[in-house]
């Protein structure tokens, strides 16, 4: 998946961003017409979708989990640089670096923890501590369905699907999710190395809107 989207950056980056934008676009719309549509059927209708709260907490973690990594990619994660500002230029640019390879660092042990055991951590063996690979696997593995959400019945009878949708489908966007952050902290690291990039957050940005708004109340 990341090598694909390496390539496809490559070949078209607008393209790529235009649909990483549809996608969190594509969430809110969704979380917000279930939500909608929710609270209309129970207060018009005394009615509503069993599985509608589930539905859209799982969509709302979706948007987190896709959004982290297009924060990165974007540079729109707040942070506090007052400290750093402060430091020379060289010095300044080896914490961006830091910044962007601790970011990595957090998202590698988030997906899988068992490489921390080549640097004398603790071997992780049970899949339900291994990351978000390991328990993803492991609902895999299991098949066991959501609490609330199931799937349409004419799915049901079309394709012989159980019942509830499978927590796999749902918690999918752990993995992808870490996996995107991860490669999105790479591009930021390298972009800081070739000066192509300040930092990975966007601590500086509220002095930057100061200024280019200063004069605004005198037109």
């Amino acid at each position: 998946m990341i090598g694909a989207l390496f390539v496809a950056e490559r070949w078209n980056r607008e393209a790529v961003n235009t649909l990483e934008e549809s996608f969190i676009a594509l969430l809110l719309a969704a979380i917000t017409i279930i939500s909608f549509s929710q609270v209309v059927a129970r207060y018009g209708f005394n009615s509503g979708w069993g599985g509608a709260l589930e539905l859209t907490r799982i969509l709302f973690a979706w948007l987190i989990l896709f959004g982290m990594a297009y924060g990165v990619k974007q540079g729109m994660h707040l942070g506090v640089d007052a400290l750093i500002r402060m430091l020379p230029k060289s010095l300044f640019r080896i914490v961006a670096l830091f910044g962007a390879l601790c970011c990595l660092l957090y998202a590698a042990m988030l997906l899988h923890a068992g490489w921390l055991a080549f640097f004398g951590g603790k071997d992780v063996t049970n899949y339900r501590q291994s990351g978000a690979l390991g328990y993803w696997t492991l609902m895999f593995n299991l098949g066991t369905g959501l609490d609330d959400l199931r799937y349409p019945v004419w799915m049901q009878e079309t394709f012989g699907v159980q019942e509830r949708v499978q927590r796999w489908v749902a918690y999918l966007m752990l993995p992808v999710g870490l996996a995107l952050l991860a490669y999105r902290s790479i591009q930021a690291f390298i972009d800081i190395w070739r000066g192509n990039r300040e930092l990975i957050i966007a601590g500086h940005e509220a002095e930057e809107l100061v200024a280019e708004n200063k004069d605004l109340l005198k037109d």
